[in-house]
């Protein structure tokens, strides 16, 4: 089954949007709170080369933001891409 990361924090409208839009989905997903924690803000940066949040991340494919979440959606990309790793070992 894939692994859906979302990088967030609480005061970010984006990153509520991005949750409920994947829970809309049945798209079970971690989040990673970055408030408070400069590690892990890092890290996101790391992965990421974005400073902003949220940060989806798919196994270790980055998908984005919010935005570009919503435009794999739109493009027929992102069911295929949790189903097509749902199989894999990893």
């Amino acid at each position: 089954m894939s692994r859906v990361q979302v990088y967030t924090s609480p005061s970010c409208g984006y990153c509520v949007a991005a949750k409920s839009f994947l829970s809309s989905r049945d798209i079970a997903y971690e989040v990673i709170d970055i408030s408070g924690d400069r590690q892990l803000a890092l890290e996101m940066v790391q992965r990421s080369g974005r400073t902003s949040v949220p940060q989806i991340f798919i196994d270790d494919q980055h998908i984005g933001g919010f935005d570009d979440l919503r435009r794999f959606d739109r493009e027929g990309a992102l069911m295929p891409l949790l189903a097509n790793r749902e199989g894999s070992s990893g």
